[in-house]
């Protein structure tokens, strides 16, 4: 066995931010990508709302994430 050095990884309250911007960012251009489509009717429209249905899921998730992320960082964390 060697004494190595392990490489550093990320706290598991990093990854879980680093999740929940990844979220986020989804969510940003899944509305913009509906807002910008330009199909028209009754089809278009259950797009867009499936789409921001979506989005708002992805939206849901990070918050979810970001809420755990804080719990695992504890109250002092936050505090400071």
């Amino acid at each position: 066995m060697t004494d190595c050095p392990r490489p550093s990884r990320p706290a598991p309250a990093d990854g879980l931010r680093t999740h929940s911007a990844a979220l986020r960012s989804h969510a940003r251009r899944l509305r913009a990508g509906a807002a910008a489509l330009e199909w028209r009717g009754p089809q278009g429209d259950a797009f867009r709302a499936e789409v921001a249905a979506l989005a708002d899921r992805c939206a849901r998730a990070a918050d979810g994430l970001a809420l755990a992320a804080a719990q695992l960082d504890g109250p002092a964390h936050r505090r400071g």
